[in-house]
């Protein structure tokens, strides 16, 4: 027979067990992080969470998440069977879906979740495999917004957004001040003119920064031509993993970046961030946070969302009136706050 100190436990209710769908991209995943460690907080939960195997090291960084659950995109129908084994080792009282595609709804389904709940920004039929949506569409607000809105839907509080994420602590080279400075996105038409990061390092350098280069070994042809033209800077790109690349940004002083997945990953870490924009919209993409500045232009066009140029010029004079005095002026104001 039990003891009565054995019974008031197994008459405690489980904590429930949440399943958490955020494949990509870089930047993306770093929006859902407040959305996920308050659920955590508000359901006293367990979290699990699905994301594509190269961004599963990222993802164990995050406070609050118990278990990371590699998806493989590229090989997805060889590796069914075992990421199935492994998808429902745990039953889950909920699935949220914060990527809003047929592919993670897919997964939700495959979880065998109780509920699934899927975000405002679905998309290509996402929403007939979801018992429920989070929110209305709205995309005038930030992405880590959206995605609060499973807090909403749950009907429970919503406290101002926090990145409770660590990487490993660094030591890095050079003195400070530590600039970083992120040249390269995924999109060419958010590129800032390589000759403009020249003539801002030179500027940087000048005033006695320590000037780190990071991006993707595909950054490292760009970052080459900078380091070529801006002697004393400290090349990084290609040089790091995910992991290697959080622990320097979350020791710079600040950094310049265009809008990319590293620059979330600054944002995230705590360190200010000189955000160049010019074809998408900081409103909804911009780094999170008050201690952040925005340079951009005011184009009739913007913000269009395009890949290329719609005025067929390259780099677009959306960026291109962003000026390297713009953006010293900017670090010397965050500097010396």
């Amino acid at each position: 027979m039990c003891s009565k100190e054995a019974q008031t436990q197994s008459d405690k209710p489980a904590r429930p067990r949440i399943l958490v769908i955020k494949l990509s991209s870089f930047g993306d995943i770093f929006h859902a992080i407040p959305a996920v460690q308050q659920l955590k907080k508000q359901l006293d939960a367990d979290i699990d969470w699905v994301t594509q195997t190269e961004y599963a090291p990222l993802v164990r960084c995050i406070s609050g998440v118990s278990r990371v659950i590699p998806f493989h995109r590229r090989r997805a129908l060889p590796t069914l069977l075992p990421f199935l084994r492994e998808l429902r080792a745990q039953s889950y009282d909920y699935a949220f879906d914060l990527q809003g595609l047929l592919k993670s709804a897919c997964i939700a389904r495959l979880a065998c979740a109780r509920t699934i709940i899927g975000p405002s920004f679905h998309r290509e039929g996402a929403h007939w495999l979801y018992h429920a949506v989070a929110g209305t569409r709205d995309k005038n607000r930030h992405a880590v917004d959206e995605n609060l809105d499973i807090l909403r839907y749950l009907q429970k509080p919503v406290e101002a957004p926090t990145f409770n994420i660590h990487f490993p602590d660094i030591t890095p080279p050079g003195t400070a001040p530590r600039i970083g400075i992120i040249p390269v996105s995924r999109w060419e038409s958010k590129n800032w003119p390589v000759a403009s990061f020249i003539q801002t390092v030179t500027g940087l350098t000048q005033r006695g920064a320590s000037v780190f280069l990071l991006g993707s070994p595909a950054d490292a042809d760009i970052c080459r031509q900078i380091e070529t033209a801006c002697k004393g800077v400290i090349n990084m790109a290609g040089k790091t993993s995910l992991i290697e690349m959080g622990s320097l940004l979350q020791k710079m002083d600040a950094v310049i970046s265009n809008d990319s997945g590293p620059m979330h990953m600054a944002a995230a870490a705590g360190t200010p961030v000189i955000a160049l924009f010019g074809p998408t919209a900081p409103l909804r993409t911009g780094p999170f946070g008050a201690k952040h500045r925005i340079l951009q232009t005011d184009m009739p066009c913007q913000p269009c969302f395009s890949r290329t140029c719609q005025l067929w010029q390259s780099p677009p004079p959306c960026l291109t009136g962003i000026t390297p005095e713009m953006v010293l002026k900017a670090v010397d104001e965050l500097l010396t706050k």
